[in-house]
């Protein structure tokens, strides 16, 4: 659990082999994201992962003052004030699996989640969305058929 074996780029362009031992780093990193998956709106959990992959380059490249890292400092704090929970995980065997996630934040809905008895979306509202939602695509095609 922790280990990471990867050929990167050092500042200077260089290529170099490093090994990284962070398993408490990299299970709260996972956690982190399980949490993020429950109780934050699929934008801004998509956007989060290139945030958080800028600001750790940031960082590693020794920029901890430049006025970028601040300024994502600053979204990402907004982005986590309804980040809260408690994720459960199994780590065995070089591997952190998790089990189980629970947040009073959650987003998540079993009544909605469910395709079972006692669902409480109306499935027949999926039609016009499916519509709506794939017409630009729809008129794209039908455009690039009749130029050939």
């Amino acid at each position: 659990v922790g280990r990471i074996d990867i050929v990167e780029d050092r500042l200077v362009g260089i290529k170099s082999r490093e090994i990284y031992e962070a398993p408490g780093a990299l299970t709260l990193i996972k956690a982190h994201k399980e949490l993020l998956s429950v109780t934050v709106e699929k934008d801004l959990a998509r956007f989060a992962g290139g945030v958080s992959q800028r600001w750790a380059e940031l960082v590693y490249d020794g920029l901890w003052f430049s006025p970028l890292r601040e300024a994502l400092d600053g979204f990402l704090d907004v982005m986590n004030q309804q980040v809260s929970g408690d994720i459960r995980m199994n780590l065995q065997g070089g591997s952190s699996i998790v089990t189980g996630r629970r947040s009073g934040q959650s987003l998540y809905d079993f009544n909605l989640a469910t395709y079972d008895t006692g669902d409480t979306f109306d499935q027949s509202m999926a039609k016009g969305f499916i519509e709506l939602w794939g017409l630009p695509t729809k008129l794209a095609a039908q455009r690039d058929q009749a130029n050939g």
